[in-house]
């Protein structure tokens, strides 16, 4: 990246592959038949023209927050492929679970240490983006992958010792939890009061409060505008809890460490990759009992073990033979479903009895705003609100007022880079003029304001969901594309998400109308409930929705011994680049991985 192209100027996200003007690091390799006098003095005359073909930018150059990545990042982000789930599969036979006559499941003693336990989370965004493909509904979809991970037609019919999945859970139901938990943040940070739970590591976040489920936005914000922190939620991502709760229950019900526990997850974004390498994401913030190696420091377990795209889902199953659209679209046989170890939260680890739902008014993106919205609404009656479409359809306000006008609540979407660039001018800190007299400036331009209530300057928000694609996750970088869709449906073809396949770009209007199209299929899962869900008489009000989540997981807590900040919360810290400065060998992946792992955690 240019020295003199600063974060302020950027677009939206780069998606990987694009071709991209940058420095060539390396010069091209001279032939060899030529034979060159040492002595002689080359002039420009001399030179011949090269016709070398343009740079390509992909993942490991540029990330959507547009930090470069550093080398440790590159080489955390090549290990987490299909491939690494193929080998890990291939290289571990699955510890043999029985259900004992209580109903309860238990791990064999017979084990020679190399077993593993092989779990997966899928997000409702990859389901969405398949059952586009294909042309099934969102939870038929959801049917395909798990046929694929666990059931016998998938990833179990090939491979060293036949190794699947034994458990593939929904991230929604950890979305709810993450939803529940918002509207509370928000809450206590509007009361002004000290936090309920009591840990001075995990601070309330000044207003107004972003959210934090976006890597892209959060690695953008830690490598650029640190002074953005101090705003961010303390909330664990989806996928951050789903793997905290996954690795959490199953090694303490079943007796076995937690680095013999295999987590993968199916997400619709390439910098979820990163997210998972984050130290501030291993069992070292959630375990307890600990025990010190011999180096004095224990190794750390990531809470997820490697993700990848829908896109790599494809890759996945036509590396192993399979061809999806062949696979049932139906539940899989009960005998290899395995139930929970923990029957308390069997149900919060299958989704079954969540009441969340995917609807056009909660977005693509999992809902944070919406929930907050319906969480203040829901506790004060007669209110109502007022939605401001911004400059564009990325950008939305919204004011919540009660009957005698006064505001209750003012808050915003912002998706994308460049309504998020607009976002942040706004809270930039006040500085100083150098000019006798003058009022304090916020940013370059703007002056100082501050709402009534004591908001950050220049934004009187209370709550801002923040994503960095435009459109929200449906439209993430790792989802399928229409030239990877045409590929997808050509019977008996192996899916190659590279080359040839994707040489015919499609254009605007056939990328809205793909857009569109998975939009709907995320949506879908509004009919099926329907179909499918308990009768509306006995639908869950918002209260008590939100009461059976915060028993949940206080019974996971409760479980665990272990405090619920500890289990839900994380923290960020800015992070510098090593742009300009003196590079390792990238080439030395052992070494790479070892600086990733102690320094930085993989941002």
């Amino acid at each position: 990246m240019s020295a003199i192209l600063s974060a302020d100027d950027l677009n939206d996200f780069i998606s990987p592959g694009v071709a991209c003007i940058k420095p060539v690091e390396s010069l091209p390799q001279k032939n060899a038949q030529t034979t060159e006098n040492a002595y002689e003095v080359t002039t420009e005359d001399k030179v011949q023209p090269e016709n070398l073909p343009p740079a390509q930018i992909s993942l490991t150059d540029c990330l959507a927050c547009s930090g470069c990545v550093t080398s440790a990042e590159a080489v955390l982000i090549s290990l987490q492929s299909h491939t690494e789930v193929l080998n890990t599969l291939d290289a571990h036979p699955e510890i043999s679970l029985t259900q004992t006559p209580q109903g309860t499941t238990r791990a064999s003693d017979e084990d020679d240490g190399e077993g593993r336990i092989f779990v997966a989370s899928v997000s409702p965004q990859v389901r969405a983006s398949l059952a586009a493909t294909y042309g099934v509904s969102e939870r038929q979809a959801g049917w395909m992958i798990d046929q694929l991970l666990r059931g016998p037609q998938g990833l179990r019919s090939g491979g060293k010792h036949g190794s699947g999945f034994t458990w593939v859970v929904d991230t929604n139901a950890m979305r709810e939890a993450v939803l529940v938990l918002t509207a509370d943040e928000l809450t206590e940070s509007m009361a002004e009061t000290a936090s309920t739970i009591d840990d001075p590591n995990f601070a309330l976040p000044k207003r107004p409060i972003l959210s934090s489920a976006c890597p892209g936005w959060i690695c953008y914000a830690e490598k650029t505008h640190p002074f953005i922190l101090p705003h961010l939620s303390r909330l664990k991502s989806p996928q951050a809890l789903s793997g905290t709760f996954l690795k959490s229950v199953l090694s303490k019900s079943l007796g076995v460490s937690p680095s013999r526990i295999w987590h993968l997850a199916i997400m619709p974004c390439f910098d979820k990759k990163l997210e998972a390498s984050r130290e501030e994401l291993t069992n070292l913030s959630w375990q307890v009992d600990c025990v010190e190696g011999e180096s004095g420091l224990q190794q750390p377990v990531r809470d997820v073990d490697c993700v990848i795209t829908t896109r790599e889902l494809l890759t996945l199953a036509a590396s192993r033979g399979v061809t999806l659209p062949q696979l049932s679209r139906g539940p899989l046989a009960q005998t290899y479903r395995l139930p929970f170890p923990v029957q308390s939260l069997d149900a919060f680890a299958s989704s079954r009895g969540s009441s969340t739902t995917q609807t056009i008014e909660s977005g693509t993106s999992g809902g944070y705003l919406h929930h907050v919205l319906r969480s203040f609404q829901a506790r004060n009656p007669g209110s109502r609100l007022t939605i401001n479409r911004g400059r564009n359809a990325d950008v939305v306000d919204y004011v919540l007022t009660a009957e005698d006008d006064r505001v209750i609540l003012k808050a915003a979407r912002y998706y994308g880079f460049r309504n998020i660039q607009n976002l942040v001018r706004k809270l930039k800190p006040a500085r100083s003029s150098r000019m006798p007299g003058a009022k304090a400036m916020v940013g370059r331009r703007q002056p100082v304001s501050r709402n009534a209530a004591g908001g950050t300057p220049g934004s009187d928000y209370a709550y801002v969901e923040v994503m960095a694609c435009p459109g929200g996750c449906t439209n993430g970088g790792g989802q399928i594309r229409v030239e990877d869709a045409r590929v997808a449906l050509e019977p008996f073809t192996v899916v190659e998400l590279s080359g040839e396949h994707g040489s015919v770009k499609p254009s605007p209007h056939e990328q809205r109308a793909w857009l569109t199209r998975v939009d709907e299929a995320y949506f879908s899962m509004e009919s099926d409930m329907e179909i499918e869900g308990p009768e509306p008489s006995q639908l869950e009000s918002l209260s008590e929705a939100e009461n059976r989540v915060h028993d949940v997981l206080q019974r996971w807590s409760d479980y665990m011994s272990v405090p619920l900040s500890k289990l839900v919360y994380t923290t960020y810290r800015k992070v510098e680049s090593d742009v300009g400065k003196d590079q390792i060998d990238v080439n030395d992946t052992t070494k790479v991985v070892e600086l990733a792992g102690k320094i930085g955690g993989g941002w």
